[in-house]
């Protein structure tokens, strides 16, 4: 689109210049100060234009890059999201199992402990027995 509109401000000029070529030799040497500035001009504006351009390929290069680093920065804490969750989930496992495990060691030692009870006491009993029959 700024390429046509380029091309149309230099048909105009082409035009302005033919028809000011019919004037006197003073005005050919004016037309052709006006044209080399008018030459400058477009030519500063290509380079100009040149220059936004590569501007906006760097906006989009920058802009691109930035979308797959949130992509990748995604997908990474998904992934690390994920293993906290198994980790979390595997930690807890293995504390309920230790727990579970001191569990039976204090039952079998309640029960350890009873039967010594019983044996004390059963023993107890037959001292006691023992002193009153003789």
């Amino acid at each position: 689109m700024e390429n046509e509109e380029m091309e149309a401000v230099r048909k105009r000029m082409k035009t302005a210049m033919e028809e000011n070529e019919g004037v006197e030799g003073g005005g050919a040497v004016e037309e052709t100060t006006e044209e080399e500035e008018t030459g400058r001009i477009m030519a500063g504006s290509e380079e100009i234009e040149l220059n936004i351009t590569h501007v906006l390929e760097r906006i989009e290069r920058f802009t691109q890059l930035v979308s797959e680093l949130l992509e990748s920065g995604k997908t990474l804490f998904k992934e690390l999201s994920n293993e906290f969750e198994e980790r979390m989930i595997t930690i807890h496992k293995d504390q309920m199992e230790k727990w579970q495990e001191e569990i039976k060691e204090l039952r079998s030692l309640d029960a350890s402990n009873e039967e010594a009870s019983a044996l004390l006491h059963n023993a107890q009993y037959l001292l006691q027995n023992v002193r009153m029959d003789s």
